[in-house]
């Protein structure tokens, strides 16, 4: 199997369906939440569950071009922290797993309050620092900021007069697979008592995550293949055990 980047979901094969369909369900619980109009679908990759915001029109933006290719719908190749859209331009933003990848969010989230119409809806998806990795210290080396849920409506508030934060669960059947990845990685990190890792280059760490990933995907793990979309559900509760979060923010009508 070819080395498969951290950066961003690309594949359902084998042992990556999991997060695949996680992200999946992001899209279609996203849609489930907002208005018609207009969608700017933020740090989109490659496209592959953007279907799930149909019939809205959604409008792509990655920086990486090749990511863009063969999409059947509009696309941009822009930095999410400098959008090419004027004032007020759609009805609604989605940013599902990007939050994460920019070093200064707020920028993000500001381009994002710009470009969305009085009235309409934002919505950034991340995983929750206290269930991924280890809540202590962001061990995926694409990630510069990870949050909880009072983080998470802290950094929206600053742009969104609205924010609500909703948990994402997962069946039994997503979370055995979710923890045995856990403990793989605790017995990984256990080799580095003394956190040696931090001092590794970005760029080096990122390599070595890759190659790790798609070795340890290689063979799915039992029950990988049978996860879909309706593994996952939204919720209000238990926000402190969710494996992602939903930062749900409304711009007021003028």
């Amino acid at each position: 199997m070819a080395i498969i980047t951290g950066e961003r979901v690309t594949t359902g094969e084998g042992g990556f369906n999991p997060s695949f369909q996680r992200h999946r369900a992001e899209y279609r619980l996203s849609a489930t939440l907002l208005g018609p109009g207009r969608v700017l679908d933020l740090g989109c990759g490659t496209g592959h569950s953007y279907t799930e915001l149909a019939p809205r029109e959604s409008v792509g933006v990655d920086i990486d071009p090749t990511a863009l290719e063969g999409q059947e719908r509009e696309t941009h190749v822009a930095d999410m922290r400098r959008l090419p859209f004027p004032q007020d331009a759609f009805e609604s933003v989605v940013a599902i797993q990007s939050i994460e990848h920019v070093p200064d969010a707020e920028r993000m989230l500001a381009e994002g309050a710009r470009v969305l119409r009085p009235g309409g809806r934002a919505i950034f998806v991340t995983p929750n620092r206290l269930t991924f990795g280890r809540p202590d210290e962001i061990i995926d080396p694409y990630h510069y900021v990870e949050y909880d849920p009072a983080e998470l409506r802290a950094v929206c508030s600053g742009y969104f007069e609205s924010v609500e934060v909703l948990a994402l669960h997962a069946s039994e059947r997503y979370m055995a697979i979710h923890d045995d990845e856990r403990r793989e990685l605790d017995r990984l990190l256990t080799r580095d008592p003394l956190r040696l890792r931090r001092l590794v280059p970005r760029r080096l760490k990122q390599h070595l995550y890759d190659r790790r990933l798609s070795g340890d995907r290689v063979r799915p793990r039992p029950g990988a293949l049978e996860v879909g979309p309706d593994d996952f559900r939204l919720g209000a509760e238990r926000l402190e055990q969710a494996i992602d979060l939903f930062a749900v923010c409304d711009r007021p009508r003028a």
